[in-house]
């Protein structure tokens, strides 16, 4: 079955190109950007655990110093004054970078030594409250009083005299009822890690621009190419419809010749020889003793040839247009058509039966009637001069949506798409395509030995006016 393709297939065919193409480009972008950010929150917990190890590492390292330095005079068992302070002395002398140091708090929360900030010494911090509402100092006693251990808290960072994370580790001394601890500032990690989330990101802007670069020269090359296409169809188009303009011309040519024949060979012939009769007629009277009879006679030869030529001018004024279309409808021009099909000699062959069912239904307009009766016809001629058929069938069928006429023949058949590409050939065919097409339908052959139908649709909605130009 070949179906005439509608207008705007190529537009849609782009569309479809282009749609899914941007739909699968945008997956793979929210893909990619999915992916990063959970391989960047993966790198992230990975770096921040490895950090967070290191510092307890160190930070354990320092306690032990801390520890082995005050060693002798925790272990001699003395509890007084002076020995306690010679311990504070020497914890207040460990320092280590910047912001490293070791502090002390009784269990009460006093502040017995610190050497980053002196002021708090003497001062119980057990009330002192974070920003973030916590208790610094009582989270660091309870941790203690618990084996001791590490506690991440916010403090004041003495270079910086900035509130900052902290991680410290904290020890009991049971014996002086000490708190004892360290703790190294997370301002490294904080950095570290917001240096991944920038790397991260700079990686996901990159991605999604090479991704957004490679769509955007995807769709420009879809589009190039759509354009190609559409400048190789129109050109197409443009020769096609410069040779079917020039085969309509020599159509329109060869039928005026086909007239000039018919209206010289036979109705110009028949006026000749009337006149020659008519021009007798007096030489026959004026014989002397003419005969009547021969006079009579002679005028009837030449009435009969009057009314011979009259039936020839009529016949070729109806294969022009047949009043019948306009006075009666189409319904019942193809009735008529069909039926002089059958029997005024257009097959090459006799006892051709043609079967006409055209429904009367509602009036159609004159576009619709004109283009239909020429494809009929057009159809018609084709089998007469092609087909070798013994059958054809007209049906016309007027639908809720669409009206239908087909022409179906019992002939040899023909390659309908090797005719319709052929330059040379099938310009009924192309004359019939243009015709539908004119009022928005579709033109369908299917042709093979012993069956070929032709059937054109041509949407129909009697509600709306048609304003599309008939092709006469």
């Amino acid at each position: 079955m070949l179906s005439v393709p509608i207008p705007g297939l190529r537009r849609k065919l782009l569309l479809l190109a282009l749609l899914p193409f941007m739909i699968a480009t945008a997956i793979i972008a929210v893909a990619v950007v999915l992916q990063a950010q959970t391989l960047s929150n993966s790198q992230r917990r990975i770096i921040a655990a490895a950090y967070r190890t290191s510092k307890q590492a160190e930070l354990r390292h320092y306690m032990d110093l801390a520890q082995s330095a005050i060693a002798p005079l925790y272990d001699s068992g003395r509890n007084d004054p002076a020995t306690r302070e010679r311990a504070l002395q020497i914890l207040s002398k460990l320092e280590f970078g910047t912001d490293g140091y070791f502090f002390v708090y009784d269990l009460n929360g006093k502040s017995l030594m610190h050497p980053r900030q002196p002021e708090l010494v003497g001062q119980n911090l057990w009330s002192l409250r974070a920003p973030d509402g916590t208790s610094p100092i009582q989270r660091l006693i309870h941790r203690a009083e618990q084996g001791g251990g590490f506690v991440e808290y916010p403090w004041r960072r003495p270079s910086t005299h900035q509130i900052e994370p902290k991680l410290g580790y904290v020890l009991k001394l049971d014996r002086w009822g000490w708190m004892i601890g360290t703790g190294i500032y997370l301002d490294d990690v904080t950095a570290a890690l917001a240096q991944i989330d920038q790397h991260a990101s700079m990686n996901i802007k990159r991605t999604l621009l090479w991704i957004g670069l490679t769509g955007t020269l995807g769709m420009l090359a879809i589009g190039i190419c759509g354009l190609a296409l559409n400048i190789t169809d129109w050109r197409s188009s443009d020769a096609k419809l410069k040779l079917l303009a020039n085969q309509v011309v020599e159509s329109q040519e060869a039928e005026r010749g086909r007239l000039s024949r018919e209206l010289h060979d036979g109705v110009s012939q028949m006026l000749v020889s009337t006149k020659l009769l008519l021009e007798s007629v007096p030489a026959h009277a004026g014989q002397a003793g003419g005969d009547p009879g021969m006079v009579e006679a002679t005028i009837g030869k030449a009435l009969a040839q009057i009314n011979r030529t009259l039936g020839e001018i009529r016949r070729i004024s109806h294969a022009l247009r047949p009043s019948m279309l306009d006075d009666f409808g189409l319904a019942a021009a193809l009735v008529q058509l069909g039926t002089e099909f059958g029997e005024t000699g257009y097959m090459p062959r006799e006892n051709v039966v043609v079967d006409v069912s055209a429904a009367q239904g509602k009036s159609l307009p004159d576009s619709f009637n004109t283009i239909l009766f020429r494809i009929a016809q057009e159809a018609l001629s084709n089998i007469a001069r092609h087909a070798s058929a013994s059958r054809v069938k007209i049906a016309l069928a007027v639908l809720p949506r669409q009206v239908m006429l087909s022409v179906m023949d019992n002939g040899q058949g023909f390659d309908s798409e090797a005719v319709q590409a052929d330059a040379q050939r099938g310009i009924g065919l192309r004359n019939m395509r243009e015709r539908v097409e004119s009022l928005g339908g579709c033109l369908q052959i299917d042709s093979s030995p012993g069956h070929t139908e032709l059937i054109a649709l041509i949407p129909y909605h009697p509600a709306q006016p048609q304003t599309a130009a008939a092709l006469t």
